[in-house]
């Protein structure tokens, strides 16, 4: 047995020094970015790869001498795919970092790839409080469920909500929205009369739209995915909750800037939290919704954006300091990073490779001819609660 497990240790170290060396030899730094660019989450693909693809414009293709090289994957949101491309990118392309991850579902699939391979993963959209405890070399630059659904609660308390109905995706985010939210409004003295839970794929809101309104609670909390919320404000209108008097509070995705303006007045009023907005006043974040809009016929950048664009420079700083190498070094470089990104100020968590950052309670609003998610509060250095549950 001991034998084995030495010749398994010496295969593993000839391994790894081939891979130094083919890594050396070809002297490029390579990030494999894997993100659902068709089926019904493309629009988040299609945000992620713009914003990295922006900040390789401004920032240049180089990094420590090394050519940056973005070998950019479709895995149509399925994790077995998400799992099989990660694979080949570590093993045949050889890439230091591998990034994206549009869904938990994918980002879960692939964090045993990253662990096996000791590749640093930044995971730019993926939300789930669990995702950083899949792989040591796990960092994420997104955000957390329950950051910002727990300020929402809080929110929610202090302006006259007693009793919400909850309705949610039923998939990770959607759990984890429901369970913090629901935690949080309770232990503030509110009261959570049902929770509902929609199917991922497919959805159809109105039945459970229906029983909303037949509960006559004080607000609807709820949590989609980024780009459903559109049907969910459709339906919530065609089902006469707001002329019922039922507000609507949300997690930030539902008011998603990319499709905010296609909702129409149904949205004006909706009040979520989250921790980025494309109209936060700042000029770092000016220039970059400003930039985004020029280099993608005038899209607005959303929060998966700026995922993104903070995942690059995640990765770019990281490589500075290890001067190109991956692996242990890249991961320790990528922990503790403090920086301001569009969203304001932010770090990594050098203890749970967990993004800390502001957020933000948001009114949708009308300015000029455009609809906009306005900052009303700020709540600042929120760390995820769930790590300590």
């Amino acid at each position: 047995m001991y034998k084995r497990s030495f010749l398994n240790v010496v295969t593993g170290l000839a391994l790894a020094g081939s891979l130094g060396l083919a890594q050396a030899q070809d002297n490029s730094f390579k990030i494999g970015l894997i993100l659902p660019l068709s089926g019904p989450f493309a629009s988040t693909g299609k945000q992620l790869e713009s914003a990295a693809r922006l900040y390789m414009a401004q920032h240049g293709d180089k990094v420590a001498g090394k050519k940056v090289v973005l070998i950019v994957k479709d895995d149509t949101g399925t994790p077995d795919m998400t799992k099989r491309i990660a694979q080949e990118l570590v093993t045949n392309d050889k890439v230091q970092v591998l990034a994206g991850f549009g869904l938990t579902p994918l980002a879960m699939a692939t964090a045993p790839v990253a662990a096996q391979s000791k590749t640093p993963m930044v995971v730019m959209a993926a939300a789930t409080s669990v995702v950083t405890e899949a792989s040591p070399y796990i960092v994420r630059t997104s955000f957390t469920v329950p950051q910002v659904v727990t300020v929402l609660a809080d929110w929610a308390t202090k302006n006259n909500i007693k009793k919400v109905v909850s309705l949610v995706t039923d998939y990770a985010p959607g759990v984890d929205s429901e369970k913090y939210f629901s935690q949080r409004f309770i232990a503030n003295g509110g009261q959570v009369i049902e929770t509902l839970r929609v199917p991922l794929r497919n959805p159809d809101f109105a039945p459970f739209l229906q029983k909303v309104r037949d509960l006559k609670p004080d607000a609807l909390f709820t949590f989609v995915p980024s780009g459903a919320g559109s049907a969910l404000m459709k339906q919530f209108a065609e089902r006469g909750l707001d002329k019922a008097g039922i507000r609507l509070i949300a997690e930030g995705s539902v008011t998603d800037d990319d499709i905010l303006n296609s909702m129409g007045t149904t949205a004006l009023g909706v009040v979520t939290a989250h921790h980025y907005s494309a109209s936060h006043n700042s000029a770092l974040n000016k220039k970059f919704v400003e930039a985004f809009s020029q280099a993608n016929s005038g899209l607005r950048p959303n929060f998966m954006a700026v995922g993104a664009y903070d995942g690059m420079r995640v990765i770019y700083e990281a490589a500075k300091t290890t001067k190109g190498a991956g692996g242990e070094p890249l991961i320790n470089a990528m922990k503790g990073q403090v920086f301001e990104s569009p969203r304001g100020p932010m770090y990594i968590d050098a203890q749970t490779r967990d993004v800390v950052h502001n957020v933000y309670v948001r009114r949708v609003e009308k300015v000029g001819e455009q609809l906009w998610n306005q900052e009303i509060e700020t709540v600042t250095n929120v760390k995820d609660i769930g790590k300590s549950h």
